[in-house]
């Protein structure tokens, strides 16, 4: 499968970038030590989230009734279609509002381009996929700002709101607490394929409804106080994400693998040795807080590792609230929703059964 330019002589969008979507991201071990020497933000007495606990998004009180939420995200392309690029781009940076229980209200541009290589056309096609997306999200794309670059990269810094009693951090969650997957997992060996023009039309079709899925229910979420912790799963794999809301909370994370949802075709392609080289990048960021059992073999560790670009929100909450978090999620349209695993009281880490 090969998705389509706009123009029949440009260059497809994925041979531009050594990497795409949410596999661009820095290796969490890396990361970690970049950010190493930043300045602590508790001197600033309104900031109630900041980067501390690898939160989704910084968040700013601004008064009893309202909190800003402020995050920014963009990439190089996951897909050859320039409009569907940019609504991938655009619906992966929203999430994390999302993420945080808030609802966007606007979003700027972040746009750096081959000029001279890439058609006027596709470049504004990118643009027109993501103002897309913020359309269905009832926000407007304000402004933003563009540089000439050797490789193409769109995304987004998106603002929202929200109570401050209903944001939802990773570190908040409780033992006890059920964890819920909202999408199904794979879109990293989905793009691989498609880069490699292997990817069936139906792999294809999926990964594009998934990726352009706005996290809508998080806002919902939110408001529940069963509701403890929230994420959402990207480019450090369900592992990586799950990691970080055990680490910030103290907590000993247990996920069944039998119960993840795959999109279709995943399992199947990563047998065939289809995975993404950040699978191996994150791994060695963070496995060594992971505990597999003894019947998950190689490939399985990949795709748990496996880079989700928008991927979907991992939840938290008391296991009373299960139903009504899953109807939630089902209602808005997410029909691979489950239920994956729970939080224990124990070692900060990651088991998989």
């Amino acid at each position: 499968m090969k998705d389509n330019a706009s123009t029949s002589d440009a260059p497809r969008l994925t041979s531009l970038s050594h990497g795409g979507g949410c596999g661009c991201k820095i290796a969490p071990g890396i990361l970690s030590e970049l950010l190493a020497g930043m300045p602590a933000t508790q001197p600033y007495a309104a900031l109630m989230v900041g980067n501390e606990t690898s939160d989704d998004a910084a968040v700013y009180r601004l008064n009893d009734e309202q909190a800003l939420i402020a995050t920014t995200d963009f990439f190089m392309p996951i897909v050859d279609d320039p409009y569907e690029f940019g609504r991938i781009a655009a619906a992966n940076a929203l999430s994390d509002i999302y993420a945080m229980g808030g609802s966007p209200i606007m979003a700027l541009a972040l746009v750096g381009m081959p000029i001279n290589v890439l058609p006027k056309a596709d470049i504004a096609g990118i643009l027109q996929g993501g103002a897309s997306i913020c359309a269905e999200a009832g926000i407007p794309v304000a402004g933003g700002h563009s540089i000439d670059s050797v490789e193409a990269i769109y995304g987004l810094a998106a603002m929202g709101l929200a109570h401050p009693d209903h944001i939802k951090r990773n570190a908040d969650a409780q033992a006890g607490d059920v964890l819920i997957l909202g999408k199904a997992l794979g879109v990293g060996v989905l793009s691989a394929a498609l880069k490699k023009e292997i990817l069936s039309d139906e792999g294809y079709r999926a990964m594009i409804a998934s990726t352009t899925q706005l996290n809508r229910p998080g806002a919902r979420l939110a408001k529940l106080g069963s509701v403890h912790a929230m994420t959402d799963v990207t480019g450090f794999g369900l592992l990586g994400h799950a990691l970080e809301i055990a680490r910030a909370s103290g907590l000993s994370a247990h996920l069944s693998s039998a119960e993840l949802p795959w999109l279709p075709g995943v399992r199947q392609l990563a047998e065939q040795g289809v995975i993404t080289g950040a699978s191996g990048r994150n791994w060695a960021s963070y496995g060594d807080s992971i505990q597999l059992a003894s019947g998950i073999d190689d490939t399985l560790k990949a795709l748990l590792c496996d880079p989700q670009t928008s991927g979907g929100l991992l939840v938290a909450c008391a296991p009373e609230a299960t139903a009504e978090v899953l109807n939630i999620f089902h209602s808005e349209g997410f029909e691979y929703a489950t239920v994956v695993g729970e939080l224990r009281a124990g070692a900060a880490g990651v088991n998989v059964s």
